[in-house]
């Protein structure tokens, strides 16, 4: 893509956030008085796609997300004020997490209304539910996740008897680390016995216990990839990417409270204009994306990372709103396989409609749902 054609589909997805907003104050205007609108309530389920329903536009939304290279279309959003940009009148307050489970926990209870998260969790919930949960509405990176060992680790023979770690069991990463493990020959369990010890553990503690050796190596988003390598001194075992077709899968999706969406599907068609600003933006300005997305760490963390783990990050993350629901059949299948995940049925886990409108109005390609939901 040249710079001209960059800018003009940045211009287009900034201007089309704003035109989105004007929309929907419009349409709630017109309804008001003329009918009664959807309620939000347990189980309560869009009667119509993102693209195509009415509402009322939230007075406020929730979002969770987590403090990684991972999830920068939100971390980028939030610093430049995209999102809340593209919401309005619509107050934003967000929630940080450290893993999906425990993201998925608070959607669950309905403290928060979306959020980003890896698509394993998104499926669990899905399937827990029935149905009832949530819905996939963009996905958010592809990339970024790797087995980072001990120096001395130089393949899959070696890790007979090893203890690695992720960051939560039944996250999209831990899922990753037993699904290899087993085409490896090697046997785990979830509750930390096997072959090989899994031990769920939160990802600053995680290079804590790397550098002072009680770890053998974790299986990791980053910038906590990055982090190893740089900082403990970490050797890349085993790149994701290497395990998809064409490197391709996804790290990150953005996913929305189905009752959140039936009551409000203006607002969830906002968010998603803001998230496409985002990563839009991630895409046209890749020389200050470091800056940005350290700034917002600095703020939810404490501290952000140094340019040579935040570099090497970013050389391993794509950025994007096709959520590869090609993909979801089998993180289904190997979620099932490594005790994680229920089987069932995922068809109707995504409502893209609003977000192929964001893009069909910016002159871009529509995304599949892979027939597993709306377009």
């Amino acid at each position: 893509m040249t710079a001209r054609s960059r800018a003009i589909r940045s211009t287009r997805l900034g201007d089309l956030a704003g035109m989105m907003l004007a929309g929907a104050i419009l349409v709630s205007a017109t309804l008001t008085g003329c009918a009664a609108q959807p309620a939000a309530g347990a189980g309560t389920q869009p009667d119509a796609p993102a693209a195509e329903a009415t509402g009322t536009p939230a007075e406020e939304l929730r979002l969770g997300y987590f403090a990684n290279v991972t999830h920068a279309p939100a971390l980028v959003g939030l610093e430049e004020g995209l999102i809340q940009d593209a919401l309005g009148d619509t107050t934003l307050s967000t929630q940080v997490f450290n893993a999906g489970p425990a993201a998925i926990e608070a959607l669950s209870a309905g403290a928060i209304d979306a959020t980003y998260i890896g698509p394993n969790p998104a499926i669990n919930t899905y399937i827990a539910s029935a149905g009832q949960s949530a819905r996939i509405v963009a996905g958010a990176a592809s990339g970024g996740a790797a087995l980072v060992v001990q120096p001395g680790i130089d393949g899959a023979d070696d890790l007979d008897g090893a203890n690695l770690a992720t960051p939560q069991l039944g996250n999209t990463q831990d899922v990753a680390l037993r699904t290899w493990l087993a085409d490896e020959g090697y046997e785990t369990s979830t509750t930390g016995g096997g072959d090989v010890t899994i031990s769920p553990t939160e990802n600053s503690q995680t290079l804590t216990l790397f550098q002072a050796g009680d770890l053998d190596g974790a299986w990791l988003p980053e910038p906590w990839v990055s982090r190893l390598v740089v900082d403990a001194g970490a050797e890349v075992l085993v790149d994701e990417a290497d395990l998809w077709e064409d490197g391709e899968f996804p790290t990150t999706v953005l996913l929305v409270r189905a009752d959140f969406l039936a009551a409000h599907p203006e607002t969830v068609r906002a968010l998603v204009a803001g998230h496409a600003a985002s990563v839009t933006w991630l895409d046209e300005n890749p020389d200050a994306a470091a800056d940005v997305i350290n700034a917002r760490l600095t703020a939810d963390a404490g501290k952000g990372l140094s340019d040579a783990v935040i570099d090497r990050a970013l050389e391993h993350v794509d950025f994007t709103v096709d959520p590869h629901a090609d993909t979801f059949e089998q993180l289904l299948q190997d979620g099932v396989d490594a005790g994680t995940s229920k089987a069932g049925d995922i068809d109707g886990l995504f409502d893209l409609s609003a977000l192929n409108a964001v893009l069909e109005q910016a002159g871009e390609e529509p995304v599949s749902a892979a027939g597993l939901g709306t377009e």
